[in-house]
């Protein structure tokens, strides 16, 4: 049985500050179609913090999901919906269901030719700091490694 998860994906953030953010609102286990009925549910039933005073309110469905746009008093407001089939996750713990008894062939990378640099040291010399705390010499003066 797949694991679906409903992803809101959003604009936060007023003037320069706008950026998108994902949101995992809920998983739900079963079917596609099952998955899409849970989404639909919650986009018709969600509520942006913007705009603060909407003129109109469109939904539009988009393959495995769904289009909020609203309409404001100075700009729109658009918000996406998606259902997304769970692949892994790190929180959940490993199945332990096998499919065959075939061993996982592990993946062969092929070997670098360009020898990496070092990293640079970790220095545990106490700064010397300027009144706002800023230091008086930048960490990158005088290091080798850099090119």
């Amino acid at each position: 049985m797949a694991t679906w998860g409903l992803i809101l994906e959003t604009t936060v953030g007023l003037g320069e500050h706008k950026h998108t953010e994902a949101y995992v609102m809920a998983h739900v286990e079963g079917g596609r179609e099952m998955a899409l009925a849970e989404l639909e549910r919650r986009a018709r039933a969600y509520t942006p913090e913007h705009p603060r005073s909407p003129r109109r309110r469109r939904l539009f469905r988009d393959g495995d999901g769904f289009l909020l746009v609203i309409d404001g008093a100075w700009q729109s407001h658009a918000t996406r919906f998606s259902a997304a089939e769970l692949l892994d996750d790190t929180d959940r713990p490993a199945s332990a269901e096998r499919v065959s008894d075939e061993p996982v062939a592990a993946e062969v990378l092929p070997a670098t030719t360009r020898e990496l640099p070092p990293p640079p040291p970790s220095v545990a010399v106490a700064v010397e700091r300027d009144e706002d705390g800023v230091p008086v010499k930048p960490a990158w003066l005088g290091r080798t490694d850099l090119p």
